[in-house]
């Protein structure tokens, strides 16, 4: 396997983009809007100039992986020859089952198609294409070249031996992949968010403020941020869409989104993306964020 396409060149698509081409796989970036390739390009170039400057790779190696990488705004031509493709679109499930509709008839019959979703079925992605066996979850973790862990996700109809060639493929990346079953959050978020909407239960109540809460999680549970910076990080409308698909998926009201969360983002104040959230974050804010809590 050496052809790559990911489909989404926002902070996920990017972040995996790089994470391919730096491992020496040719990748095709696709994104409808040309503004988003050139912006997500323009942060792979300001991510391996930080690897730079640290030593950690080479002049040599910064022209390969930018190299290495392709743009397309059109998704027929940029799938035409993947061997892979991974979908890194927005959390929406009526979008992502749009694309790979969409993959399923420009991509081989021997194409994966792998999704980075974060919580949504994959059995039911999987149900739009004609090859359900070839589809799997790749939950990579954001900042994806930083971050070890990808969550190999297998639906009902995944196949063993695509399974197995990913679980490779991931760990050709130097990442940790660990395989988990079609649930709704999968293993990750199914733990994660429920802590984070809990943290803002605990500030809508008035337990204890922001930087209060966040202090107790850092230095009481050795958490490297704590879970309302990290809602901050991951966009709150993200977090959000990962409660709800929880709360239907798992049909309890435990996984019911905080009244300040749903608010919050009606309000579009989603974290680092908007400039403002739980905390209020200036230019280069998400920067500052990965440099001091993913030291490497």
């Amino acid at each position: 396997m050496n052809n790559i396409t990911v489909i989404g060149a926002g902070t996920m698509g990017n972040g995996i983009a790089h994470t391919f081409a730096q491992y020496g796989y040719k990748v095709n970036l696709v994104d409808i809007s040309q503004d988003s390739l050139d912006k997500g390009m323009a942060t792979i170039k300001k991510n391996l100039d930080r690897l730079l400057a640290k030593e950690k790779i080479t002049n040599e190696k910064l022209t390969e992986t930018l190299n290495n990488i392709t743009c397309f705004t059109d998704l027929k031509a940029g799938v035409e020859n993947a061997e892979l493709v991974v979908e890194a679109a927005t959390e929406n499930i009526d979008l992502k089952l749009k694309i790979f509709a969409d993959m399923d008839k420009y991509t081989n019959a021997n194409c994966i198609l792998a999704t980075n979703t974060s919580s949504i079925s994959i059995t039911k992605i999987a149900a739009v294409t004609e090859n359900p066996d070839k589809v799997i979850g790749m939950h990579f973790m954001n900042p994806v070249p930083i971050m070890k862990l990808v969550e190999i996700i297998r639906g009902y109809s995944t196949s063993d031996a695509v399974c197995s060639e990913i679980m490779d493929v991931s760990k050709s990346l130097n990442k940790v992949p660990v395989e988990v079953n079609d649930y709704p959050g999968f293993v990750a978020n199914r733990i994660l968010m429920p802590m984070i909407n809990e943290a803002i239960i605990t500030l809508n109540e008035g337990v204890a403020g922001v930087e209060e809460i966040d202090t107790v999680m850092k230095l009481g549970m050795a958490h490297p941020m704590g879970p309302l910076q990290l809602a901050d990080f991951i966009g709150l409308d993200v977090c959000l869409a990962i409660m709800n698909v929880l709360k239907d998926g798992l049909g309890n009201d435990k996984y019911a989104p905080c009244p300040l969360l749903v608010n919050m983002v009606t309000a579009g104040k989603l974290g680092v993306k908007s400039g403002e959230g739980f905390y209020s974050w200036g230019h280069g804010s998400k920067d500052l964020i990965v440099a001091d809590n993913f030291k490497k």
